[in-house]
């Protein structure tokens, strides 16, 4: 997803900011609050972010 958008961008001549990076900290017990989940929050923060940012006309 993260590539798909970028390169959307390029196109139209814009930069994008970083991606959220994966975590390193998980320590693979399923625990209540993992690192995981705000990974997920904050790549769909930036998914949502680079849409608006790619063609604002679809989210007025």
């Amino acid at each position: 997803m993260f590539e798909v958008l970028q390169q959307q961008a390029r196109a139209q001549g814009l930069a994008l900011r970083a991606p959220p990076p994966e975590p390193t900290t998980c320590c693979g017990r399923g625990c209540n609050g993992c690192v995981w989940e705000g990974y997920l929050d904050a790549a769909e923060y930036w998914r949502q972010e680079a849409l608006l940012q790619i063609d604002p006309v679809n989210f007025e």
